[in-house]
């Protein structure tokens, strides 16, 4: 049962959403002008305000602030005759968690009084976002987060090879941050206070990102009516972070290892040797060993770029880092759009755990940009977030399974939602079963069960070789 506040100045239609919302077994408090309701707000305790538009003295969308001041935390529903967008955008940028045009349709203000109640009771989970210094926020942008072991063996080779002279290539799939990690070599490094200087190799065709890299001389092409510095030139001692290295050209690639080797490079259309002391960081999404199987990547290249090599590991295989990451967006986000969105609701939590994120941090960080964005208030909750997401990690529902199913049928059915719910990892799926990994191996063998995005776990334990079960005798 919860208490509500129905502010409207219509004495009829105040009494018939009491009686309706009496029926509906809630507390109901009426007020026929916005004083009187900020009064009845800031005396009782109210769970949600329905608020008319059209009052006398002080509309409802200009007392929309002074609602807020009184009860912050206690959702607004606002009821109107206008349909047009102005007035919609200036009521849920002032506040209000619901929009109700007139003629009210009942159904629809039911809804909206249901939804709204259940997204502010949910149970939740608040981040610690602190306030940032403001000459801190820029380098903040680019911190890197997490706890899990694979994240701390990452710092502690940071802090090993900062300030030493060589090359670094960063491995991992895409969004996982690639560059990030890239910036916090430069800002750990005696290097910090020269340029960081980031290249795409695969956005400019191989012309144009020749003269990028090198920089070319007056009239050296087409077009070239100035002599044009490099990014090589730009990045003197500072770092060059080239992106999706293993999309260069072979001409580049040759190019490029004469930097590397002989810390020299001539720009284009020019005769002058000119001297690099810019530090190399590569990052690629690539195999590049398979690539240099293939010959499409020189070997030689490849060893000198990966003097040091850090992999960064994709989402799935770093939960743990989930939360802290989260915490660590949420706080960019909310700055860039000046927000105050700082907490969770326990369904979202368990959503974004049960999600194989294959488009890793970045996807992360859409999917929150998109949260902030909509949140009304200061809480992410289910209805937020999308639904490919949300009904991940849902494995208790009814399945909808006809009475006459099989219990052969029963386990294939329940063991394949299990196998799911883990992104076929099986060791996980065996703890939430309570059966051994070899009887799981045996089950899916049986139903000639596939994981359908061919990612199943493959991990390999002792109990695999060790664990056994009694044989089934008959009679």
């Amino acid at each position: 049962m919860s208490s509500l506040l129905i502010i409207d100045d219509d004495i009829a239609i105040c009494r018939t959403l009491q009686l309706h919302y009496t029926s509906l077994s809630h507390q109901v408090i009426t007020a026929h002008s916005v004083n009187d309701g900020l009064l009845a707000a800031a005396s009782n305790e109210i769970d949600l305000i329905i608020l008319d538009n059209q009052m006398p003295i002080k509309s409802g969308l200009e007392s929309l602030p002074d609602f807020r001041e009184v009860v912050p935390n206690i959702p607004i529903i606002m009821i109107t005759a206008y349909h047009d967008m102005e007035t919609t955008i200036a009521a849920m940028q002032n506040g209000a968690d619901d929009y109700i045009h007139k003629p009210v349709d009942i159904n629809e203000l039911d809804q909206a009084v249901e939804r709204t109640l259940i997204r502010s009771n949910e149970e939740n989970t608040k981040l610690s976002i602190p306030e940032e210094d403001s000459n801190k926020v820029q380098k903040n942008n680019n911190r890197m987060a997490g706890h899990s072991t694979a994240m701390r063996e990452i710092y502690k080779t940071i802090g090993l090879i900062a300030n030493k002279p060589i090359n670094v290539l960063i491995t991992g799939e895409s969004g996982t941050g690639k560059e990030l990690v890239a910036k916090a070599i430069h800002e750990s490094s005696n290097r910090s206070e020269g340029p960081y200087v980031a290249v795409n190799c695969a956005a400019l065709v191989e012309s144009l990102l020749e003269s990028d890299l090198f920089g070319h001389e007056k009239g050296a092409f087409t077009g070239a009516i100035n002599k044009h510095p490099g990014k090589f030139s730009i990045a003197e001692n500072g770092t060059l972070f080239l992106d999706e290295v293993g999309e260069l050209s072979p001409a580049i690639q040759a190019k490029l290892l004469r930097v590397i080797q002989e810390k020299e490079y001539i720009p284009v259309g020019g005769t002058n040797v000119i001297k690099s002391n810019a530090r190399i960081i590569a990052a690629t999404n690539n195999d590049l060993q398979e690539k240099v199987k293939l010959g499409l990547f020189r070997e030689d290249l490849f060893y000198r770029l990966q003097v040091v090599n850090i992999n960064i590991p994709p989402l799935r295989e770093r939960k743990e880092d989930l939360m802290d990451l989260i915490q660590n967006l949420l706080g960019r986000i909310n700055r860039e759009m000046s927000n105050s969105v700082c907490r969770l609701s326990m369904e979202v939590i368990n959503s974004f755990n049960g999600y194989r994120w294959p488009g890793n941090v970045r996807e992360l960080e859409n999917v929150l940009t998109k949260a902030v964005a909509l949140s009304p208030t200061d809480t992410i909750t289910l209805d937020l977030i999308p639904e490919f997401i949300s009904e991940k990690h849902v494995i208790n529902s009814d399945p909808g399974i006809p009475v006459q199913t099989s219990l052969e049928e029963m386990e294939k059915i329940h063991v394949a939602r299990v196998l799911n719910f883990t992104n076929w990892h099986k060791g996980e799926s065996c703890k939430i079963l309570g059966i051994s990994r070899p009887r799981l191996r045996r089950i899916i063998k049986q139903h000639n069960m596939v994981d359908p995005c061919g990612t199943e776990n493959e991990e390999v334990d002792i109990e695999d070789f060790m664990e056994t079960e009694p044989l089934e005798h008959s009679g």
